[in-house]
């Protein structure tokens, strides 16, 4: 498995030196068992609507008692928020309780790995360099797309994050193309893109490095 991808610039034009993937995320055995929990736990974790019904002490309705405990033959009732009673609370019905499901920072690490290093297998990463100085249009990115052949695909941009800042918006508009953090990836989203296009920036941060900061001048201490 190589793990070096050709580069290009923010025009679209491959460039000579090609970039070599951290075998960290890239260089992984596909784990197809590890895949499968990954993706069931983000999904069933994306769940927002959970069936609850109201018991007795939450419908509306007053708390009068019905009719009297004795003396007319019937069963003892306080109010007509009984169960047994058409608009009554319900005995024993859903509570609503969201149930989240949890991977251990190892198997999740682990589990991003996997998908980064399927898409490297099957030749879908692309690299982009210098892509804060692409005008921030969304023509320039369709052009810079078809240039490097991820226009008919869904494509996961991955951005650092000042470079999502200053040319993220030029990518919004496009069909099928979602931009990304590094932070924001996990397996599902991985997998669910047809490829992925990192910058140079975004890889440094995904391996742990921090980003570079832009070198401000010292000013001169003013002399009294």
């Amino acid at each position: 498995m190589s793990l070096t991808v050709d580069l290009y610039n923010y025009q679209g034009e491959k460039q000579e030196k090609k970039v070599k993937l951290p075998a960290e995320f890239f260089g992984q055995e596909v784990n197809d068992a590890l895949l499968a929990q990954a993706v069931r736990v983000y999904l069933a974790n994306q769940r927002r609507a959970f069936p609850k019904a109201k018991t007795r002490a939450e419908v509306n309705g007053s708390g009068r008692k019905i009719y009297s405990q004795k003396g007319t033959g019937r069963a003892r009732h306080g109010d007509r928020q009984a169960p047994i009673f058409v608009g009554g609370g319900k005995a024993h019905g859903p509570k609503g309780v969201k149930i989240r499901l949890n991977l251990p920072k190892k198997m999740k690490k682990k589990a991003l790995a996997t998908a980064l290093s399927q898409k490297a297998n099957e030749g879908r990463i692309k690299m982009v360099t210098d892509i804060e100085k692409m005008t921030p249009k969304t023509k320039k990115a369709e052009e810079l797309l078809q240039k490097i052949n991820l226009t008919a695909q869904k494509v996961g941009v991955v951005m650092a994050k000042e470079e999502k800042e200053k040319v993220g918006r030029a990518f919004r508009n496009l069909a099928g193309v979602k931009v990304l953090l590094p932070d924001m990836l996990n397996p599902y989203l991985v997998l669910e893109k047809e490829a992925l296009l990192f910058t140079t920036a975004s890889l440094a941060v995904l391996g742990g490095k921090p980003a570079k900061k832009s070198k401000e001048k010292a000013k001169k201490p003013v002399e009294k």
